[in-house]
């Protein structure tokens, strides 16, 4: 590889090299667009930015439109399919592996694509990202930074209904012990072609508030 900032599919994911004190940054896109897709030009954009401040760095790729992964069945509960339970543990593995986790999410009907909850499926297990006592439920994934794109084609102010993607996506990551969890927004993108050129560089105008790639402990 040319670049110092080793890029790396999800299911090569090298256990030894995670051992190594390296960052790794797990970068996923979830929009069903490919070249015009606002959330995908913004999420690259911050890890072209995490590269420079972490060269050494470790990206671990995801694209849940290209590679979707299966959505939760009666097979795929119990495991019936090898691949399938294979695929689920390297992208668990993934995700706890990751200090920093940058996530492009399309609004689609008012909440996440369906390809990015089938992910979220796969990392929210019992034992390995939370627990259950009889206390309550302990997030067992904390330490990380999750650093959310969210791209929408009209507006929703905090006192407007209709916005189920950051609602959900602070309850699920907390859930998981993850509260540094910071949402850039690229909205108004379907109204004009002036909105969206105002949209994105609002957003872009927003990542310089994410002051660090570094989680918070």
């Amino acid at each position: 590889m040319t670049q110092r900032s080793a890029v790396r599919d999800r299911s090569a994911l090298d256990p030894d090299l995670c051992r190594l004190g390296n960052m790794r940054l797990l970068h996923i896109d979830s929009s069903a667009s490919r070249s015009e897709s606002a959330s995908r030009e913004l999420t690259a954009a911050i890890v072209a930015r995490w590269r420079e401040q972490h060269p050494d760095g470790q990206v671990i790729r995801l694209d849940l439109d290209a590679d979707p992964l299966p959505h939760l069945t009666a097979a795929t509960l119990v495991h019936q399919s090898t691949a399938d339970a294979a695929r689920a543990e390297g992208v668990l593995a993934d995700f706890l592996a990751a200090e920093v986790v940058v996530i492009g999410v399309p609004m689609y009907n008012f909440s996440i694509p369906s390809t990015l909850k089938a992910w979220i499926d796969r990392i929210s297990v019992p034992g390995r990202t939370f627990s259950y006592s009889a206390t309550g439920i302990t997030g067992l994934a904390g330490g990380k930074r999750v650093i959310v794109v969210l791209s929408t084609g009209g507006f929703y102010a905090a006192d407007v209904p209709g916005d189920f993607v950051e609602p959900y996506l602070k309850f699920m990551f907390g859930f998981l012990g993850i509260h540094d969890v910071h949402f850039v927004r690229a909205e108004g993108l379907s109204i004009s072609v002036d909105h969206r050129a105002q949209g994105l560089a609002a957003a872009y105008e927003a990542l310089s508030a994410v002051s660090a790639f570094t989680p918070q402990h």
